[in-house]
Formats: C-alpha cells, structure tokens, sequence
C-alpha cells in the first residue's frame, strides 16, 4: 500500500484524475486549471451537493471504497434528475485520514468513473485535504435543463395523483442486514456472513441507481409532474417535504406502497413493521412525484410507477389510510443527518 503522504497532493490529483476523458458537450475545460469552464447556452443551470461523512453515512466496515464512490456519484446525479434535469459534471472534494492509501482513493475514483461512465457524467475538478476524523467526501454536481421543464417541490396542486417509481424499504432492510452481520461477526475474521438471497437489499444500500429511466419514460410520454423529489429521507418525511412547500394536505394509502418480496421477508425475520421501513427508512433514491388528476390512465399504463396516494386541500392535513381504512397523521420519522 502507498502512503498518501509519499505522493503529495498535486501528483496524487494527477493520479486520480489522469484517465479522466470529458464526454459532454457542455464541459470546455475540466481539471487540471484553476476553474472548470462550463458552457450551458441557453439553458438553466442545476447544482447541488452533498455531504457524506464516515461513521454518519457510510461505514466502510461493510463498504468497499468502490461501492462508496459510485453510491456517492449517484446520490447527486438523484437530485438533478428529481428537478427534471440531466447531471453533466461533478466536481469531487475528500477529507482523507492516514489510515488511507493512495489504492484505497484509487478504487473510491473507480467507483465515481463507473458512475459517471453510466450516467453520462464528467468529472470535472475537486479538492483533497488531511482529516483527524475519517474519510470525508463533499460532491458538487452541476446539470442543466429547459426553463419550462424544470420541476420544483412547491407547485403540486390538489386533486393531484401522488407516484412513485420503484420500490421502498430495500435500501433501509439493507443496512439493517449489514448492521446485524457486522455484530455477529465482529472480531472473527476467520468467518464470512452469508447473504445468498438477499442481494437485492445490499445492492440497494450500498450501490443505489438514481432514476434517469423514470426521467426519459416521463418526457416520452408528455408527462410534466407538478412537483418532484427524490427518496432520500424516507417517504414520509419526503412527502411532506412536498406538501409544506406546496401548502397541500395528501392521502397516502398503506396497501399501495410498494414493497419489494425480499424487503418483506427481512423485514418479517428483524420482526419490523414493513410498512414502516418503507415511509421510514430512506436511501431508496426512487423519485416521488405528483401529476394531474387527468394523466390517471398514461402513468397507469407507464411500467415501474405506483400511484401511492392523491393531494388534498391543506386544512385537510396529511394522512395515512391503513389497510383497514383508518386515517393516522403522516409524520416525518425519516433519516435527518442533524443530530443533537
């Protein structure tokens, strides 16, 4: 292994970045230069980032750097697409302790290439610093779209029909099984878990896939959702997010959430409720959104979304309705990542 400290920090960058190709027409200069140079021509400029933080977000106890990296790629590329976007670039910062070498950032750089490969994304700059703390990744990824095609979270409208692609609690069911097995064989190295029929949950948690799909499927079909957001914090949690910003109450029906075979059989071996790490447990990156009462017959027929729910006036509030047909309050009891 290579000691970070032997490369120092401009030839490390040159290592990690010297395989990188810019592919989209929209990036005219990339690393290497003080500034990355982006030409958008008419269009709006999307940009978001986020914040991943080892023993916060990610254990690498049970992640392969590769794994973090693309995950880490991916989960930027969701919030462009939850806008209506398309991601183009990514500019990528590291936190990196000593307890790193330079092969472990070379597959976490694996993982971001392959992410961006897939998902038609440049890299296109970034920032290394030493950490006391662990291993710290901050991604920027910037994307563009059409004024008029722009999605935002305030502008669903009552009457709306409530979807969501996918999906929900894999991800959640995921983590708890890598959770469980990181304690039952904790010091025993001479010992390996056994996950055989339940790649699918780890798949979900430790290499999520934003919905670029669900994105194109929209467009082909002339449907403009009225408002959108990814599944991040849970549904709960991120439903609300939407009916707070577009002041809006909502239905949500308990029997149409979908729920994969393998989360409900996890789900039934911790003894959980199912349905609760569904609107609970987050990660899922799927996309939730809302559409017209009148798109009812074109998503119907569209493969891969679920009409979960309907929007409601505000002064009706926001409401699960159970399989027994009881109205409970929605609450927000997804992840937040502020702690006290």
């Amino acid at each position: 292994m290579t000691e970070i400290s032997t490369l120092g920090e401009f030839v490390l960058i040159e290592r990690l970045t010297k395989e990188i190709e810019l592919t989209q027409f929209t990036s005219i200069k990339g690393v290497g230069d003080d500034a990355a140079v982006l030409d958008f021509l008419e269009k709006r400029t999307l940009v978001t980032t986020d914040l991943l933080l080892e023993g916060i977000h990610f254990d690498l106890t049970y992640t392969p750097m590769k794994h973090l990296g693309y995950k880490a790629a991916v989960v930027n590329f969701s919030d462009i697409y939850a806008m209506n976007g398309c991601p183009q670039q990514i500019t990528v910062s590291l936190g990196v302790s000593k307890r790193f070498s330079v092969e472990d950032l070379e597959d976490f750089y694996a993982g971001l290439r392959l992410a961006c490969e897939v998902y038609g994304v440049d890299i296109v700059g970034g920032d290394t610093s030493a950490s006391v703390t662990g291993f710290a990744v901050s991604i920027t990824c910037i994307g563009f779209a059409d004024e008029s095609k722009i999605v935002y979270r305030d502008t669903a409208q009552d009457t709306d029909l409530i979807c969501v692609s996918g999906d929900l609690g894999a991800a959640y069911m995921g983590l708890q099984l890598l959770e469980r097995e990181k304690t039952v064989f904790s010091g025993k190295e001479d010992l390996q878990p056994d996950f055989a029929g339940k790649e699918y949950l780890l798949e979900r948690q430790l290499k999520p896939e934003a919905r670029k799909d669900i994105v194109k499927m929209l467009a082909e079909n002339g449907i403009k959702p009225t408002a959108m957001i990814d599944v991040s914090d849970g549904l709960s949690s991120d439903l609300l997010h939407i009916c707070k910003q577009s002041n809006v109450g909502c239905q949500l029906f308990e029997e149409r959430i979908p729920i994969d075979y393998q989360t409900a059989m996890m789900a039934e071996t911790f003894n959980m409720n199912v349905v609760t790490a569904a609107l609970n447990g987050g990660e899922d990156y799927e996309l939730l959104f809302t559409v017209p009462l009148h798109e009812h017959d074109k998503i119907s027929a569209m493969s891969g979304i679920h009409i979960i729910g309907y929007i409601t006036k505000p002064e009706n509030g926001c409401h699960l309705i159970t399989r027994d047909s009881q109205e409970m309050p929605l609450k927000a009891q997804g992840w937040s990542s502020i702690t006290e």
